[in-house]
């Protein structure tokens, strides 16, 4: 069925649309045509509703549960999920099992989206197991569709490890995903390190263990050169290492997660797990100093971090629970909810369209009439209650359940598909 979306303002940068309400006609899973007006028989129309219309939106990092651990997410309920929340596009970690590190592991993740709503983008693994010593097949990995190279969830430790990942990747252009964090000083850490961790008696996660990785991965960046991506940032400091180091030249980008500047640790509810994250919530000044690198571009991309636990894993005492939160359907909301103090909703869509693939080197779909339609539309300012019935995820371990939340996807088109979000209402 061809669709005409009527009165859709343009949010691309790139577009000599862009910022104007124009009428849209999608068909055979192209932009058909694009003007102040149109009259077509024979589409189904979509009336106007203040809707924007962006790119889709690109997640560039996520856990997608399968295979392997289908008791946490299938990766049917991943993708609803992230059609829901506006993403047509996602990078998978490649924490699974198997692990993300052979040809038929990659084209797994591109057969099963090669004809659906939301296209699922390989991370490989960076070394062979996810063990942090020898290195994957990374040419033949790369020659297969891997759009980067990680650990996932496990940072790096090995100094040698990351000096030959990022001489490797250099002979293409490709780029190591690290998550920064010194699992020796952070060991038995439950939250961030201050007077909350110390009133509630549990051991914390001090900034330093971040801060010291992200300061030694960047050194070995400029002795060796290469593309380096750090993922999910948390500290002022850490923040600040990347942005000298980009002043400086080094070819360097990072991202935080859409829930990062959401809480503090003085603002989390006590011993409730759906609010133990890793990196943890941190302090005050962290969270201004995330705003502060988000406003003058510092941060190059806003990711979901979307890690669902089944329930036995959450339902613990907080000290054994597993950390992490579901984030696909709620990143842009909480992000417009919780940084627009700062930067602007349409900034927000920048970080995770534009900013996300450019980390990757993903081309960027063109909102032009002719080419396939990848788009996104929502609403900036509604707002919506996310709760269980609405939930696609396998998983229920999100503090935003049951929040009011500022910002509703009205629903994606990607392959020819156009799919709906039932949270959004008119």
């Amino acid at each position: 069925m061809d669709l005409l979306f009527k009165a859709v303002t343009i949010v691309d940068a790139s577009s000599a649309f862009n910022g104007q309400t124009v009428d849209l006609l999608l068909k055979e899973g192209r932009l058909h045509q694009m003007a102040s007006s149109l009259e077509v028989d024979n589409a189904q129309v979509i009336p106007s509703q203040g809707l924007h219309c962006s790119i889709g939106w690109f997640d560039l990092i996520a856990f997608t549960g399968e295979p392997g651990f289908e008791h946490r997410e299938t990766l049917d309920n991943f993708m609803k999920a992230a059609a829901f929340g506006g993403f047509t596009e996602v990078a998978c970690l490649p924490n699974v099992d198997p692990v993300t590190q052979t040809r038929s592991s990659l084209e797994f993740f591109k057969n099963r989206s090669k004809t659906s709503a939301v296209r699922l983008h390989p991370i490989a693994a960076i070394t062979h197991n996810l063990e942090g010593k020898d290195l994957s097949e990374i040419l033949d990995l790369k020659e297969a569709g891997a759009i980067a190279f990680s650990d996932g969830h496990g940072s790096l430790q090995a100094e040698d490890t990351i000096l030959k990942a990022l001489e490797y990747l250099r002979l293409f252009g490709g780029v190591l995903i690290n998550h920064p964090e010194n699992k020796k000083i952070a060991s038995g850490g439950q939250m961030h390190e201050g007077l909350a961790s110390t009133r509630l008696g549990m051991k914390g996660i001090p900034a330093i263990a971040e801060e010291v990785q992200v300061a030694r991965d960047l050194q070995l960046l400029n002795y060796v050169g290469g593309k380096l991506h750090l993922s999910q940032l948390s500290t002022a400091a850490g923040l600040q290492l990347v942005r000298t180091a980009k002043a400086q030249g080094l070819h360097v980008t990072c991202d935080v997660a859409a829930h990062q500047a959401a809480f503090t640790d003085e603002m989390i509810a006590p011993f409730d797990t759906n609010y133990k994250v890793s990196p943890p919530f941190r302090s005050e000044e962290d969270r201004l100093a995330i705003l502060e690198a988000l406003q003058d571009g510092t941060i190059d991309a806003l990711v979901s971090a979307h890690s669902p636990w089944n329930e036995e894993a959450k339902e613990l005492e907080f000290d054994l629970a597993e950390p992490g939160i579901i984030g696909l359907q709620t990143a842009f909301s909480v992000a417009n909810g919780t940084m627009s103090s700062h930067v602007s909703w349409n900034e927000i869509v920048e970080k995770f369209t534009v900013g996300s693939r450019k980390v990757v080197s993903l081309p960027i779909p063109a909102l032009e009439v002719g080419e396939e339609a990848n788009l996104t539309f929502f609403h900036p300012t509604q707002t919506w209650v996310f709760d269980e019935s609405l939930n696609a995820s396998a998983a229920k371990n999100s503090p935003f359940l049951g929040q009011m939340l500022k910002g509703c996807v009205f629903g994606t088109y990607m392959n020819g598909q156009f799919t709906p979000n039932p949270a959004y209402q008119n």
